[in-house]
């Protein structure tokens, strides 16, 4: 699984994506990706790429088009004029900075960015703009890639979670007739109740297993092993009654979140919490570095590239950690 590598002016971590239909040079252009994708699939193995659809970077062509109301782009956007001066359209807070509407001084409008100013929102009430999407998908499956693991799929319109969900479902029963083994995973970075609304489309991340404070941990370090599985088998129940093909996605940390080492003083701790969600039902994620025990957290400089650190393989390799790094070298521990 392939985190963001499309072009993107890497306002979020390339979730930020400027061109849909390409890879961005710093990870070797279209070319090294088919090279990738031919050797694994020689190798027997899958790949799948990490896409967000709810929005763009506003460096994509079709926000400039929007914003200059060139047609057909120019509802591809979710524009609302201002009410009132000194008024924005609603009340609606962004994830990232400040309120999630923002004056557009081309268009002389509004545009709605649940996320950072630069991701603006698509509009998926627009035929034109679910066409697109499904485009993008049918340029990735044609070339050979296997699946994608969609980003904030509960994002799609904001605060409606049936709506959302019923997006998902019909973008998915579109993608199963170009591809019927596609394999999908979403991320709804939610409670479980809301996560399961999802299920009747695609597979979920199961986020009440992760992190310091998740089912796994509490077990690993000394809880109740009767509670640990009596949740799974309860979770998986209501998994089959909104899906029968559905299954547990279980996973410690990831790119988002502190490394899961860090939550652990023993190492025989983290190898039991590996134990118990790497031999539960479903199909279990491994965030690179787990396995060997890598460590990386925020801190107090508080960036996100602290938990994307390079991996430790060992071999003298060059990959260097991300721009913005922080976290000491002596503390990225590596073990056996």
């Amino acid at each position: 699984w392939f985190s963001p590598i499309y072009p993107s002016p890497g306002a979020d971590g390339g979730y930020d994506i400027a061109d849909y239909m390409d890879i961005a040079p710093e990870f070797g252009g279209m070319e090294a990706f088919r090279k990738v994708l031919d050797g694994a699939h020689q190798r027997g193995m899958k790949i799948i790429m990490d896409l967000v659809i709810n929005h763009t970077s506003d460096e994509h062509d079709w926000f400039q088009k929007s914003r200059q109301q060139i047609e057909p782009y120019t509802d591809y956007y979710i524009w609302r004029p201002a009410p009132a001066e000194g008024k924005l359209p609603n009340n609606w807070d962004s994830l990232f900075e400040g309120k999630a509407w923002t004056w557009d001084e081309v268009r002389q409008e509004y545009y709605l960015h649940v996320f950072a100013i630069k991701q603006p929102d698509l509009n998926m009430d627009n035929p034109l703009v679910r066409e697109e999407v499904k485009k993008v998908l049918k340029f990735w499956l044609d070339l050979g890639v296997d699946g994608f693991r969609f980003d904030a799929i509960k994002y799609v319109y904001y605060g409606d979670t049936a709506r959302s969900a019923d997006f998902w479902e019909w973008y998915m029963e579109e993608l199963r007739a170009i591809k019927p083994d596609i394999y999908c995973v979403g991320e709804c970075w939610s409670g479980e109740s809301e996560i399961l609304d999802y299920y009747g489309s695609m597979n979920c991340f199961n986020f009440a297993m992760a992190q310091a404070e998740g089912v796994v941990v509490s077990a690993a370090r000394g809880g109740t092993i009767s509670k640990y599985t009596n949740y799974i088998e309860s979770y998986q129940k209501r998994i089959l009654a909104k899906n029968p093909d559905g299954m547990v996605m279980p996973f410690l940390s990831n790119h988002d979140m502190d490394r899961i080492a860090g939550a652990f003083i023993l190492e025989g701790n983290m190898r039991m919490a590996a134990n118990l969600y790497l031999l539960c039902p479903g199909s279990p994620v491994i965030y690179y570095g787990e396995e060997i025990g890598m460590r990386g957290s925020r801190g107090s400089e508080s960036t996100d590239a602290n938990r994307r650190l390079a991996m430790l393989w060992g071999d003298g390799d060059l990959i260097r950690n991300p721009v913005g790094s922080t976290y000491p070298a002596d503390k990225q521990i590596q073990t056996t």
